[in-house]
């Protein structure tokens, strides 16, 4: 049975609990980061520690754990739990506190690490691509949630991946209020286009995500030309490949969008090529 730690102790996952009073639980007041695990090693763990206390200086949310501590302690959760391929889900909840949003009513941060196995998408869509579609929901504006704050709040991607489910679709495209593709409710997408691997600025309101940033990496060193543009649905459209990346999607073709086929409609050779070295990268077995 899964062993979950809460506040520097292991519970079994049926007995894991937190409080009502939790403000991540009344209020979503709180950050996390999503890690892999591949072939018994926590992939770039320190980057996604970086950036975990990054969104909680960001909410002045004081994590009770140095960065060391912190990751000796999702350390231990993946030796306990002893998951040679699987996902580490690390939150940090402003904590327990009264009715009412004022954080200073929270005297201590509560810290969670839940490690267990995902699958985002079926095995098949990594092989054939898959299909999305436009979301009417719009991405939550920069100026009102900077998007690189990793909160618990997810209910603006939550509406739009219920429009992706109700049109039969795996993910939902959102835009930002200037109508530009910012990413999916997810994943952060690139598209292929004209000899140029292109994915959107965080300055759109991206997730400026891990993933999407070793595959840049990777695509540059394959000497392709990578470029954070602003673009529209009518360049989605129009792309020669299209695939969308993330901590737990890792990096998925995608050949339809909007019923239109992207390309021939089926996964391309650069992002086949892009899956290929991004699993050597993460020595996945």
């Amino acid at each position: 049975m899964m062993q979950v730690y809460i506040d520097g102790k292991f519970f079994p996952k049926s007995k894991a609990n937190i409080s009502v009073y939790d403000h991540g639980f009344l209020y979503g007041d709180g950050v996390f980061e999503g890690i892999r695990i591949y072939s018994d090693n926590i992939f770039m763990l320190d980057e996604h520690i970086n950036r975990l206390y990054d969104s909680a200086k960001a909410i002045r949310l004081k994590i009770p754990l140095s960065k060391t501590e912190l990751r000796n302690a999702v350390r231990q959760a993946h030796k306990v739990n002893g998951l040679k391929n699987g996902y580490v889900r690390l939150i940090v909840t402003r904590g327990v506190g009264d009715l009412g949003i004022d954080p200073k009513k929270c005297p201590k941060p509560s810290i969670i690490i839940i490690v267990n196995k995902i699958a985002l998408y079926p095995a098949e869509l990594y092989k054939k691509g898959m299909e999305i579609i436009t979301a009417s929901t719009q991405r939550t504006p920069v100026s009102a949630l900077n998007p690189q704050i990793k909160s618990m709040n997810y209910l603006n991607n939550i509406l739009a991946n219920i429009e992706a489910v109700n049109a039969g679709a795996n993910e939902a495209l959102m835009l930002n209020s200037s109508g530009n593709v910012v990413e999916c409710s997810g994943d952060n997408i690139f598209i292929y286009r004209n000899g140029t691997l292109i994915t959107p600025p965080t300055s759109t309101g991206a997730l400026d995500g891990i993933t999407r940033r070793i595959v840049m990496k990777i695509a540059e060193q394959e000497g392709l030309s990578v470029k954070e543009l602003i673009f529209s649905k009518y360049e989605v459209y129009t792309s020669d490949e299209c695939f969308l990346t993330g901590t737990a999607a890792e990096l998925i073709p995608v050949v339809k969008v909007d019923g239109r086929d992207i390309g021939n409609g089926k996964p391309g050779k650069i992002t086949r090529l892009l899956i290929n070295k991004f699993k050597k990268f993460t020595g996945e077995k």
